[in-house]
């Protein structure tokens, strides 16, 4: 019995209790995106393994140790999303939306999936709030989707976030510096971990974003991609540098900074953030300009980021950030017997078409227990319905904080009069 009545490891329940923070967050999040010009889509839960291989990378540990994969029926590969910018990718092509006007611009909100070992701020299952841009190759597209990022942590006020960024060129100066790691890292191909002895190979830069100990240490004086910038990835991160200076965002070029996905190209950036002990990546994101085609649309660049809501939602509990409050009960209207509880259900659905959380016993309590439930459920105000009342056409209406109370008509237009009352006192 234990078995089914606990979570898979790495999965946890959103509670009731809770839920008002993730609201906050995906609120936030959405109107931002939204003045931006930004759309939302949803794509599928799980897509053919082979869009991940291509999209995300074969060198990547996501692709390699991570993704949920399995046979369906019919003996198809199909793998549960370990991050979202793939399928929507796909979902453009496949739905013709980078025929449209261009830049698309396009957000979502999603569950993920990886196996990984589960510690803090880092689940098997987790939620990701995205946004993707196509069709725009200006670096001014780079700042003003870092600014939306900013723009979020601001409106939730959140603190203590740095922004890093980075530029990792474009194949052709990429090439270069592969071929200067490759000959810096020979020296130490022997105690290199099995894993980057293989990535040496096919992707040296993954060696740079090894969480080895000794792997770490090595990439500490390892050749910068800066160095091996053509003119044009120059040119377009110094821009980027530029116009960030000019939205006054500050940041630090970090060019360790790679990202664990091989679709990268040009600026990549992270906001990260100590709040919760060792420094972690709360947003991250670049420039993809090649992941279109690879998939198997017409060449179009894109520009995106994710950022993980769990751990965002870690960060801004440490820095005790507001919420936006809990939904509460308006009316509570208690019954004191069979004829007048189903009156108050009358009274209630009114209420509701109203737009008003309302109550009323459903489970046959008494009168003081139903009190005592309008009390636990934090109900703002309560109604006692009885003979007197239904025959008198009137009842009080109780504020369950100050004790005040005003009688009012529970004939036609209850609903109405209700909410006048309400918005008075408010």
């Amino acid at each position: 019995m234990e078995l089914i009545t606990k979570a898979p490891k790495g999965t946890v329940d959103k509670l009731p209790s809770e839920i008002n923070k993730w609201h906050t967050v995906e609120e936030v999040a959405a109107k931002v995106a939204e003045t931006y010009g930004c759309r939302e889509i949803r794509t599928p839960t799980f897509e053919h393994t082979e869009l991940f291989q291509r999209g995300v990378g074969g060198t990547t540990d996501v692709v390699q140790k991570e993704m949920y994969t399995f046979n369906d029926k019919k003996g198809r590969s199909i793998t549960l999303k370990p991050e979202g910018t793939a399928g929507v990718v796909r979902a453009a092509i496949e739905n013709g939306l980078l025929n449209e006007a261009l830049p698309q611009k396009l957000y979502y909100f999603t569950s993920c999936f990886r196996y990984e070992a589960p510690q803090s701020g880092r689940l098997r299952e987790f939620r990701q709030f995205g946004v993707e841009i196509f069709g725009a190759d200006s670096p001014i597209c780079d700042a003003e989707t870092i600014c939306m990022v900013n723009d979020i942590f601001r409106f939730l006020e959140l603190d203590n976030v740095s922004l890093e960024i980075n530029s990792i060129g474009c194949p052709e100066c990429r090439a270069k510096y592969h071929e200067a790691l490759k000959a810096y890292y020979e020296q130490y191909k022997d105690q290199l971990c099995d894993t980057c002895k293989e990535r040496l190979e096919r992707n040296p830069m993954r060696l740079l974003d090894c969480k080895s100990e000794i792997c770490h240490g090595f990439a500490e004086n390892a050749p910068i991609i800066l160095d091996y910038l053509c003119d044009n990835c120059e040119t377009h991160f110094e821009t980027v540098k530029s116009t960030l200076d000019k939205m006054h965002i500050k940041y630090t070029v970090n060019p360790r900074i790679v990202r664990g996905l091989d679709y990268y190209t040009n600026t990549v950036f992270e906001f990260v953030s100590d709040s919760c002990g060792a420094q972690g990546t709360v947003c991250g994101g670049g420039r993809y300009n090649g992941l279109v085609e690879e998939i198997g649309g017409k060449p179009l660049s894109g520009f995106g980021f994710a950022m993980g809501l769990e751990r965002l939602l870690m960060v801004m509990d440490a820095q005790n950030c507001a919420y936006s409050p809990a939904k509460q009960c308006d009316l509570y209207i208690a019954g004191t017997d069979p004829t007048s509880s189903a009156y108050a259900a009358t009274l209630v659905r009114q209420l509701r078409q109203y737009g008003f959380w309302a109550e009323c016993d459903i489970v046959g309590r008494s009168l003081k227990a139903q009190m005592k439930y309008a009390d636990k459920i934090n109900a703002r105000f309560s109604m006692v319905l009885g003979e007197n009342e239904i025959n008198s056409g009137s009842a009080e209406l109780k504020n369950m904080k100050t004790g005040e109370k005003l009688t009012v008509s529970i004939g036609d237009n209850f609903a109405e009069k209700v909410n006048s009352i309400l918005m008075d006192i408010e």
